[in-house]
């Protein structure tokens, strides 16, 4: 089996480049590409059991390459609830060919977020002025339509509190532009790079909880999302830990007895599998659902090199560790969940079920503990 070339969102780094790249990750949203999916129909052993671990032990390698995204201070105000669901009932949306403008007002002036894709914007609903976002997708070919359409029959089977909404689809000549449930809180990228918030360790279980919800759900719907990453999870507000996982353009539909491969993601969140362009399944969400919870503790990136040829092999070689003085004061749980998601060999990452059910988002005398800590250590408000 020949590798596939891999194509990588975001421009390539290089050792010569400023320290400024290793403080943060926002430029590779730039000139992202779209990769290729290849599926092979013959039957899929089971993922759940059985291949051997023995190489899988964490690497215990010092990496200098990894960034530094952490914050000194700041609040938020925590809750165990569940995040409002959409202002509006889960819908089956079919792109109509009619022009935009005359159903809703697109804010072109006030852009949300972006990427490979293109842009979104705030928009209202003219017949009931209902804010909402519209994702504008540059889609000319037959191919990049198809692309889109996918993305449209992932989120029409997609209903959960934790996964961003769609409420219409408008398909002309030159593009695509999905009309979405309005988020106002910004990316949880964003608050870790942010220096006047300061991410504590049960902020971190709130919101990895969410994402192992979002996640559970998906995957008993047979679905894979493929490109978990801080970017494309939003939070409600700026005052709350509720997070909406978004951005379903690269998910695909987990069929059993085909093989899924993939050759498309951002180098810092792939997992061996996709890199070694090898079957992908439920548990390649997990491994970036483990770098996520890395990052988020303590605003490092855990196999980042300075290019991407390095951050690969730190992956493929699963060369990480908790060495680092950010990790000094996190749970011994909160490192074990981290060992138990990255882990080489798929088949022995903990499922979304099993990481809801691990002592670290389970536990409660350990959240009591952790937010005794929060306010002996002054960061409560």
């Amino acid at each position: 089996q020949d590798q596939a070339e891999l194509i990588l969102e975001g421009p390539h780094t290089s050792a010569s480049q400023s320290e400024e790249r290793k403080k943060t990750t926002k430029e590779r949203e730039e000139g992202e590409e779209e990769g290729d999916v290849f599926q092979d129909s013959e039957p899929e052993l089971d993922e759940e059991k059985g291949e051997d671990v023995s190489a899988e032990s964490a690497g215990k390698v010092e990496d200098d390459g990894k960034k530094r995204h952490k914050g000194e201070a700041g609040e938020s105000t925590k809750s165990e609830n569940p995040p409002p669901l959409a202002p509006f009932d889960h819908r089956i949306v079919t792109p109509k060919p009619h022009q935009i403008a005359t159903y809703y007002t697109i804010n072109r002036d006030e852009v949300l977020g972006g990427g490979r894709f293109g842009q979104v914007h705030k928009c209202m609903e003219n017949s009931s002025g209902l804010t909402l976002a519209a994702k504008i997708i540059k889609a000319r070919s037959q191919k990049e339509k198809e692309v889109v359409r996918n993305e449209i029959q992932v989120m029409n089977q997609l209903n959960h509190a934790n996964l961003i909404q769609l409420y219409a689809a408008f398909e002309s000549r030159h593009d695509i532009i999905l009309v979405m449930e309005y988020v106002e809180g910004g990316e949880l990228f964003d608050r870790i790079i942010d220096e006047n918030y300061n991410l504590t360790e049960l902020d971190t279980v709130l919101f990895i909880r969410q994402i192992c919800e979002g996640l559970q759900y998906m995957h008993k719907m047979y679905i894979l999302h493929l490109d978990l990453k801080p970017e494309n999870i939003l939070c409600v507000s700026r005052a709350t830990n509720k997070i909406k996982i978004i951005d379903f353009g690269l998910a695909r539909r987990y069929k059993p007895r085909e093989k899924l491969r993939v050759n498309f993601g951002t180098p810092e969140f792939l997992a061996p599998e996709v890199i070694n362009y090898e079957f992908v399944s439920f548990p390649t969400d997990m491994w970036s659902l483990g770098v996520i919870t890395y990052m988020l503790l303590s605003g490092l990136s855990p196999f980042l090199g300075d290019d991407d040829n390095e951050t690969l092999n730190n992956i493929l070689a699963c060369q990480w560790n908790f060495e680092e003085e950010e990790f000094t004061d996190i749970s011994d749980e909160a490192k074990d969940f981290i060992t138990r998601l990255l882990v080489k060999s798929k088949s022995w990452r903990m499922s979304a079920a099993e990481s809801l059910r691990h002592p670290w988002l389970s536990d409660r005398s350990l959240h009591y503990r952790l937010n005794q800590k929060v306010i002996l250590t002054g960061q409560h408000i």
